[in-house]
This record gives structure tokens, C-alpha cells and sequence, in this order.
């Protein structure tokens, strides 16, 4: 656990591999974690489903973590799809735009998401946002970039006049290392199964498919397996179970 000023922690909480690694890394981390998810009109809805069956299965089957984990908040910012005319808030085939970025990347999520989870920290009085943005294996998305993290935390502090700690421990690891932090973050949950029982959990119980799709269970977890989200987790997946 941190000895550092900062012991409250919020994480943006998807419900997906990548949040829900980064939740079990506050876990470890931090004396009271909180989770916030958002509901902004996106296609794969089932994941703010997924979220609460997540949260369940880690109260349940991680007896080190279950006094930290606190309250969920779910906000409302369906004004993000009304703004965005993209893959994930509308049907439309998943292709790479002119500029070279993806139909999938959303113009500002990633900004919105973190402005509303600082004044939801302000009031709760938690002090680190741990958010799963990561620039080793993402699509290219420039909300997801270091840079946007360190200039995002700079003017959530200045602006809110109490120092915030944008933490994000998938920054530098492709899916693969990710799959081997969640073992590794597992080991520390008491959980009975050590490590592979988080592995189990996140295969069984998150979502990360941008289609929707539950009930095609692959050895990674329930998707489409056509989608990017899926390919990206299939391939990290393929090169944990056999490095070469």
C-alpha cells in the first residue's frame, strides 16, 4: 500500500480487461478505492452492465480487497454521443478514418470523462484518478497519450485548486504484460486460486468488445473476435500463453 500523501483513489471503471486491471492496481495500492463509470450513449452498452457483476465477483472472491472497495457511481454523459459521430455511439462499420485514426476513437471521451471524475474526487475527497489509458497498444487514440495525461492533471489541479494524481499503470505495457499484471495484482488479493483467479474473473466477467457481443466465449473472454477491441485482446492474450 502507498505511504504517500495520496491514499484515495477514484478509477475509471468500463467494466473491461483494461479497467478492470487497473482497479486490482489501486487494490493493492491505495486504503479506499472508489469506481465511476460513465453512460454516454455508447454501442456496447452491456459493458455498464458488466460493470456491477465485475464489482461482485471481486468483493466476493478477494477477501484483501473487499474492505477497500468502495462506493460506484455511474454518471450520466450522453452528451458525449450526441456531440460524437463515431463507431462506438453509432452503427456504422469500423474503418480508419482520413486523418489516420480510427472511426472508434471519440472526440474528447477521454477528456470529458476525466474532468467529471475530478469533481466527483473533489467531493468524495479522493485524490488519485487511475484511468487505463495506455500508448503501447492502443488504436492511436490522442486522448490515450502521456502528454494528454500530464497536461490533463496539471489543469484538473490548477483548475480545482487541490492537487490530483492522474495515475495510469498501463501507460507503457502492451496487452500481453497487462494479462501478466493482472496475474501478478491477483496474488495479492487472497483470493482463493492466487493470481489465475483474477485471470478467471476478467476472462468470464468483463467486456471489452465494441460489437456488444456476450456469449461467444473465446479463451480471452466473451466478444465478436472480428472487432479491434477483440483482435487487440486476442493477440495479447495469444502472445501471454506463448512468449516467444
Amino acid at each position: 500500500m502507498t505511504t504517500s500523501p495520496h491514499r484515495f483513489a477514484l478509477v475509471l471503471f468500463s467494466g473491461g480487461q483494461d479497467s478492470t486491471t487497473c482497479l486490482a492496481h489501486a487494490l493493492t495500492r491505495f486504503e479506499r478505492v472508489e469506481t465511476v463509470g460513465f453512460d454516454y450513449g455508447q454501442r456496447h452498452r452491456v459493458e455498464l452492465a458488466q460493470r456491477s457483476i465485475v464489482l461482485r465477483a471481486l468483493r466476493a472472491r478477494f477477501p484483501a480487497w473487499r474492505e477497500r472497495l468502495g462506493e460506484d457511481h455511474v454518471l450520466d454523459a450522453s452528451v458525449m454521443g450526441q456531440v460524437s459521430e463515431c463507431a462506438l455511439t453509432r452503427d456504422m462499420a469500423f474503418q480508419i478514418e482520413a486523418d489516420g485514426l480510427p472511426n472508434t476513437f471519440v472526440p474528447g471521451r477521454n477528456l470529458l470523462f476525466l474532468t467529471l471524475a475530478a469533481a466527483l474526487a473533489y467531493r468524495r475527497g479522493l485524490s488519485v484518478i487511475v484511468a487505463g489509458v495506455c500508448e503501447t497498444d492502443f488504436s492511436g487514440y490522442p486522448d490515450c497519450r502521456d502528454d494528454t495525461m500530464k497536461a490533463m492533471q496539471l489543469a484538473l489541479s490548477l483548475g480545482m485548486n487541490r492537487r490530483f494524481l492522474i495515475d495510469t499503470p498501463l501507460m507503457w505495457i502492451d496487452k500481453a504484460a497487462t494479462w501478466q499484471l493482472a496475474h501478478t495484482l491477483g496474488q495479492q488479493g487472497d483470493a482463493e486460486g492466487g493470481g489465475q483467479a483474477l485471470i478467471e474473473l476478467i476472462v468470464e466477467h468483463t467486456h471489452t468488445c465494441y460489437e456488444g457481443a456476450r456469449g461467444q466465449r473465446q479463451a480471452w473472454g466473451h466478444g465478436c473476435g472480428r472487432c479491434p477491441a477483440c483482435q487487440l485482446r486476442a493477440a495479447g492474450w495469444a502472445r501471454w500463453q506463448h512468449p516467444r
